[in-house]
């Protein structure tokens, strides 16, 4: 069983490159829970008990705002760590979570956390590094509400997912979208419908083409220009 929890940890990028006797000692705290899908791993506003370590499964994290309109912060999968900054800042959890699959995690406690960090001083500055990413990742979350039309928020998405699907950089793309248009409006701050007229315009546009849910961007840089 311990293994089983040095192997989850290993696979993260907060304690991957921690020693054997340090992910030990991590494990030996770390207790395993499953989530089913469609239950929530924790509330935005609760007080933060510790943090998750996805060791299968998805579980995406939101929050709504006034009108009750749901906004996708991340979607993370297996070696993702969650509600790592609570343990930092004494604050509650941020964002909601919810597992969109059957998930199993390992959750740490905050106080076991906080004193891993004490015993493990140098450990702090890795912890930091990865929470300004994910700052700097927020910081351009919000640039593209700003800044960019929905039309420009749906084509960066579609070239975000063919990156995902292992889609060439240059020329010509074509990748089966898993993502609803429902999905895809909780990602980039929209409604369905609003997402499914503006895939239509880059359909008319000649810039995609959708079958199904396969989508083919015939000039990868030319999609690129249009999010400018």
């Amino acid at each position: 069983m311990e293994a089983n929890k040095i192997a989850a940890l290993k696979h993260t990028v907060l304690f991957g490159e921690l020693s054997t006797k340090e992910l030990s000692q991590l494990a030996r705290q770390a207790v395993k829970v499953h989530f089913a899908r469609g239950e929530m791993l924790f509330l935005a506003g609760e007080v933060a008990k510790g943090l998750f370590v996805i060791v299968n499964g998805k579980v995406r994290a939101f929050q709504h705002n006034e009108e009750g309109r749901e906004h996708v912060m991340h979607v993370d999968t297996a070696g993702a760590v969650m509600a790592e900054v609570p343990i930092f800042d004494d604050g509650p959890y941020p964002a909601s979570a919810i597992a969109e699959q059957d998930t199993d995690a390992l959750f740490i406690g905050k106080q076991e956390m906080c004193q891993f960090c004490r015993d493990h001083p140098s450990f702090v500055f890795k912890a930091l590094k990865l929470m300004a990413a994910r700052v700097r990742r927020h910081a351009q979350m919000v640039e593209l509400l700003s800044f960019h039309e929905v039309g420009q928020r749906v084509a960066l998405l579609l070239l975000d997912q063919s990156q995902l699907a292992g889609a060439p950089l240059s020329g010509a793309a074509s990748f089966r979208l898993v993502l609803s248009n429902h999905q895809i409006a909780t990602r980039i701050g929209s409604v369905r419908d609003v997402v499914s007229r503006a895939l239509t315009r880059l359909q008319h546009s000649g810039l995609i083409s959708v079958e199904g849910r396969t989508i083919t961007i015939p000039d990868l840089r030319a999609l690129k220009l249009y999010t400018k």
